[in-house]
């Protein structure tokens, strides 16, 4: 699939447009970002997306290649949230409803988080870490160095 002209993660990963994020691995097939964050707005640590390089809009359009790295980077980034980012469970969904660009997001749930706060509220639990900006890259050091 042709690179649609106005695509927000191709042009992250042109290093283009307002998405950013702490780059928390690559391979051939695909980047994995932390969620970006601000002085004045803190991400939720422990939020990352799983991004294919090629512009592919759903998974049932990864090649086989891109399928199983897309399930090993998965598989090591959820291991390395509970093992030092702090998570004691990892949710994955693909949604696609706002960028027609696959990507996975992961999600570490953090240990005593309100069931009213679980799954897809996770990162709005007001007693969730955050991170501004230097603390992601540092939060994203300790995921790389444990891949």
């Amino acid at each position: 699939m042709a690179e649609p002209e106005a695509c927000a993660i191709c042009e992250k990963h042109r290093g283009e447009g307002p998405l950013v994020g702490e780059l928390v691995a690559e391979d051939e097939h695909l980047l994995a970002f932390h969620a970006p964050a601000s002085a004045e707005e803190p991400a939720y640590l422990g939020y990352l997306f799983v991004e294919t390089r090629r512009h592919v809009a759903e998974l049932g359009d990864l090649t086989d290649e891109e399928a199983v790295a897309l399930g090993r980077l998965a598989a090591r980034l959820s291991s390395a949230l509970v093992r030092v980012g702090g998570a004691d469970h990892v949710y994955a969904a693909v949604i696609g409803d706002r960028a027609a660009h696959f990507h996975l997001h992961l999600v570490g749930r953090h240990p005593d988080t309100p069931p009213e706060y679980r799954w897809t509220r996770a990162d709005e639990w007001p007693g969730a870490p955050r991170g501004d900006p230097a603390e992601v890259a540092r939060y994203c050091a300790r995921l790389r160095e444990a891949l």
